[in-house]
């Protein structure tokens, strides 16, 4: 599936029909992005897991009515994450699916690389953003090595195409194990412009080839 055009000056959303929803349980291995596995980070790839786990929707369907202040941006392409608190400056790539199903994942050799899933909400618009980036890699720590450190309150800004700034604010932060990801809770669409930081965490299972958690950090557009 090709990634979707996308338009920076707030016009119309992605057809619902090129938005194709995907889980996001992600398997840290330097292989494939899969439906099912986000595979993110070094060590050596983990098999491919089937396309049966609940997909996140695309931005706009199903939505969860958010309970604060509803506010939103027009669509368009992310280009730079900042999070101060943990010296977070780097660029974004677009991850969309490829022809065999599997999301390709952020280069693997590129350590200040974040990820945006393309078909889904952009940053600061209504919906939920998945934003993926790599916690290690074969030779050294990555983008979101200390992504665990983030607590509710803490701040980071995206820079977008359009010229404008989305900053966002974090709720909450969550360790889950991988064979108990809440699929809806993490990817449910919502009325409120909110985001997803996604990494490994856990110990690295040598036997398996895998982290054995996923680490998710939820915030929403101030």
């Amino acid at each position: 599936m090709a990634a979707p055009a996308s338009s920076d000056a707030g016009g119309d959303q992605v057809p619902s029909e090129r938005r194709s929803r995907m889980s996001l349980t992600m398997v840290c291995a330097a292989g494939l992005l899969v439906l099912t596995a986000v595979r993110l980070g070094g060590h050596e790839p983990s098999p491919a897991v089937t396309d049966s786990a609940p997909r996140p929707p695309a931005a706009g369907q199903n939505a969860v009515p958010y309970a604060g202040t509803v506010s939103r941006m027009p669509r368009s392409t992310p280009v730079r994450l900042i999070i101060p608190k943990i010296s977070v400056d780097a660029p974004f790539t677009t991850l969309a699916l490829g022809a065999d199903g599997h999301l390709q994942p952020p280069p693997a050799h590129d350590t200040n690389l974040v990820g945006w899933y393309g078909a889904g909400a952009s940053p600061g618009e209504r919906g939920t953003a998945i934003i993926a980036g790599h916690v290690d890699t074969t030779t050294s720590a990555a983008v979101f090595a200390n992504l665990n450190e983030l607590r509710k309150g803490d701040v980071f800004r995206i820079e977008r195409a359009d010229g404008r700034t989305a900053s966002f604010v974090v709720d909450d932060a969550e360790t889950f194990a991988k064979n108990d990801f809440p699929d809806e809770r993490v990817y449910a669409d919502s009325d409120q412009a909110q985001v997803r930081l996604i990494t490994c965490a856990g110990a690295y299972d040598h036997t398996a080839k895998d982290y054995t958690e996923n680490l998710v950090v939820f915030a929403h557009l101030l």
